[in-house]
């Protein structure tokens, strides 16, 4: 149950708590007084989709709490929050100008997909355009699975759909006439071939121009290493370290100094033959062959043509001629895949059809359940007289299964049943979704139920009905109203009066709840108006 809704910067309300009580509470008030911002901020706290609009003018941000009590632990056990001891839930919503919002929980933040799957288990708000939604047959279908609960058997149809459809998509994709497909086969060929021709090497493309740069500088470093392998391999070729060790060796006993310096004659005499034999390998390899550069030239303008083509890399050629090559062999061997696929595709659509048909089983049933209750629901909102189906249609197998099914009712005696978009009046709609929506909250176990102005178009003796049908709803759940009608304000528990003021040149909304004497100066005036 919803205990307090604390408001702060919203729209035309600056600050405002209001304390619900459990049953029928009401709220009434002038028109553009604020009575719907009350429920704009209900959404918002729970997670609905709002706007950095709604902020108050002047204000960096907006702010709504609201506290439930009594609430179940498992509604936060996928969130991971515990309420308190007492179960009491506390939602917080922060929007700010730049579009931030910021929610939490019991404290703990979450985002706002999480407060609006939990607002939704919280509580239902039904507003005066919902009624809208009863004109718009594809809602239908929607309407008939949440009251069956069919949820399981559409899962399990979904999933052999997807299936049946997925292999139909696989043999379209092999499907081609024949033309089409020599004509591929043609230019995949031409393309395998060509890239097969070039032997492609992973990792060769950088080695051809580490190696083409060596080519263009060869003679450089010839002339490098010749100098190089002469001064180390020449007269002198390290034997002065070799001299110098020998001079030191009859003394290098005699005294530690000297033998450290002989020791490092050795090391370096050692380095430097290591280094004339290094030098003397890479001539070895400076070693070019007559029309090598050439070569290499004309392999590297190869790869350039081919990369223009078929990637960027060499990697990415040799991944191109894997799929070329892939899907040659597939269009080979079409005719075979074809035959397996075909197969599977008759026994994947027969699976869908026999989900498709225990969907459509279930909702026929449910259908005829929610007929019967729909009919008691109008009969105690003053609508007796009005009959009401459900017609059901077979249609290809699509994502909703095998059913096309639409609402149909005839508010005359006499009349044929048609789609209520052709007959509804607006009070005839609003009544029938309020219909609609009490049957489905017996499914639900949400605890609180808010409506915003549903009795449009309705008043009189209708409005009387509407009045005693929202007091039957209230004794099993909390039931929030906005209304212009008096006959709901006198049936509620509650009663709260929004009122519209200025104070220094602003303008502010105040929600006051009314005791007796004030609720019957507001029934007055909404009965006959100022006087």
């Amino acid at each position: 149950m919803l205990e307090l809704l604390h408001i702060e910067n919203i729209a035309i309300i600056e600050a405002a708590d209001i304390e619900f009580a459990p049953g029928f509470n009401a709220l009434t008030g002038e028109t553009g007084a604020g009575k719907s911002i009350v429920i704009d901020s209900l959404s918002a706290v729970l997670g609905q989709r709002t706007s950095r609009e709604l902020i108050r003018t002047g204000a960096e941000k907006a702010f709504v709490s609201a506290a439930f009590s009594g609430t179940a632990p498992e509604l936060t056990e996928e969130l991971g929050i515990q309420p308190e001891a007492d179960g009491t839930l506390l939602l917080q919503r922060e929007i700010q100008t730049d579009g931030k919002n910021v929610c939490r929980v019991n404290g703990r933040p979450v985002t706002v997909g999480q407060l609006r799957a939990l607002g939704a288990r919280l509580l239902n708000i039904h507003g005066q355009h919902d009624g809208q939604q009863l004109l718009d047959e594809e809602q239908h279908i929607v309407y008939l699975d949440s009251f069956g609960r069919v949820e399981s058997l559409a899962i399990t149809y979904a999933e052999k759909y997807k299936n049946f459809t997925d292999i139909r998509r696989q043999i379209g994709a092999l499907q081609m006439d024949e033309a089409e497909k020599a004509r591929r086969v043609d230019t995949l060929q031409y393309q395998i071939e060509e890239l097969r021709r070039a032997k492609l090497t992973p990792g060769e493309e950088e080695e051809l121009t580490a190696r083409r740069g060596m080519l263009r500088n060869a003679e450089k470093f010839l002339d490098a290493v010749a100098g190089a392998d002469y001064a180390l391999n020449g007269d002198d070729s390290g034997g002065g370290a070799l001299s110098a060790q020998d001079a030191l060796s009859g003394v290098r006993h005699l005294d530690d100094a000297f033998g450290q310096l002989y020791e490092r004659l050795g090391e370096a005499y050692s380095e430097v033959y290591d280094i004339a034999a290094t030098v003397e390998d890479k001539r070895g390899e400076l070693d070019v062959s007559p029309g090598e550069l050439d070569r290499v030239e004309s392999r590297m303008d190869l790869l350039y043509r081919l990369k223009k083509k078929y990637g960027a890399t060499v990697e990415d050629m040799l991944d191109y001629q894997a799929r070329c090559e892939a899907e040659l062999a597939q269009i080979e061997d079409a005719g075979d895949t074809l035959a397996r696929l075909e197969q599977a595709l008759s026994k994947a659509e027969k699976e869908a059809r026999q989900a498709a048909q225990a969907l459509s089983d279930a909702r026929k049933a449910a259908a005829d359940r929610l007929t019967a209750q729909i009919l008691t629901e109008l009969q105690q909102l003053d609508m007796g007289k009005i009959r009401f189906a459900v017609d059901f249609a077979e249609k290809p197998l699509d994502s909703d299964g095998m059913d096309a099914v639409r609402f149909l009712m005839s508010a005359n005696v006499g009349e044929e049943l048609r789609p209520i978009h052709k007959i509804a009046s607006g009070g005839e709609l609003a009544r029938i979704m309020l219909a609609m929506k009490n049957v489905l909250s017996e499914q639900d176990h949400v605890g609180t139920m808010g409506f915003d102005e549903v009795d449009t178009g309705v008043s009189g003796r209708a409005a009387q009905k509407v009045a005693e049908k929202m007091a039957r709803i209230s004794r099993r759940k909390q039931v929030l109203c906005v209304t212009h009608l008096p006959q709901l304000a006198a049936m509620a528990d509650v009663h709260f009066s929004v009122e519209k003021g200025e104070r220094d040149g602003r303008t502010y909304t105040q929600v006051e709840r009314l005791d007796r004497k004030r609720r019957e100066e507001e029934l007055a005036r909404l009965t006959s108006g100022e006087h």
